[in-house]
């Protein structure tokens, strides 16, 4: 662990040549959402790091998913005959996921603003939502219920998603551009 150089100087220089480019092909994206993105960023004060933006959301989606997991602990919530969960939960939950999405679309807009982008940064922003990938899909879970869906179809809703991030990334490690296709606006929304 120590003395041993796990960054050869290749990839040390690559530090300095990191530029982020991805490609947003969605509607929603392009014409509502980054410009919203851009005049709420203008009210953020520059002092305000970029990563604390990015980990605020993330904990926004652990508080929901501690919320649901206590009220919910058995997927029912969302069948008509059983009512476990308060409706306060909900209109938190709906909120949290709500200001999560507009801080992962902000962080990135402070750090070029602040001339703190960088590959670490997104590393973190990425890593952090990594995680947020499967919170989600579970709370979408316990919003339906189980009467319908058995647990193991949940299981492989995760994976589905899951891959599907992981793959984006792999096309950006490949590529150097991250894709983000029409179909994303619609996961989000």
């Amino acid at each position: 662990m120590f003395g041993i150089k796990y960054l050869t100087e290749s990839h040390l220089k690559g530090f300095d040549r990191y530029k982020y480019s991805s490609i947003d092909t969605g509607y929603i994206s392009v014409y509502i959402m980054h410009p919203f993105w851009n005049w709420c960023v203008q009210f953020l004060p520059k002092w305000l790091a970029p990563n604390l933006i990015t980990f605020t959301g993330f904990l926004l989606t652990v508080v929901n998913f501690i919320l649901i997991a206590y009220y919910d602990w058995d997927f029912q919530g969302g069948n008509h005959e059983v009512h476990t969960v308060p409706r306060w939960v909900w209109s938190v939950a709906a909120i949290n996921i709500l200001l999560y999405y507009n801080l992962d679309g902000m962080d990135g807009k402070q750090a070029r603003r602040t001339g703190t982008s960088g590959p670490l940064g997104e590393l973190f922003d990425h890593g952090l939502d990594s995680y947020s990938a499967v919170l989600i899909p579970i709370y979408m879970f316990s919003l339906f219920g189980t009467n319908d869906l058995p647990p193991i179809h949940m299981f492989f809703v995760i994976w589905n998603v899951f891959l599907n991030f992981y793959l984006t990334h792999v096309e950006k490690y490949n590529t150097g551009v991250m894709f983000l296709p029409w179909g994303y606006d619609c996961t989000m929304w």
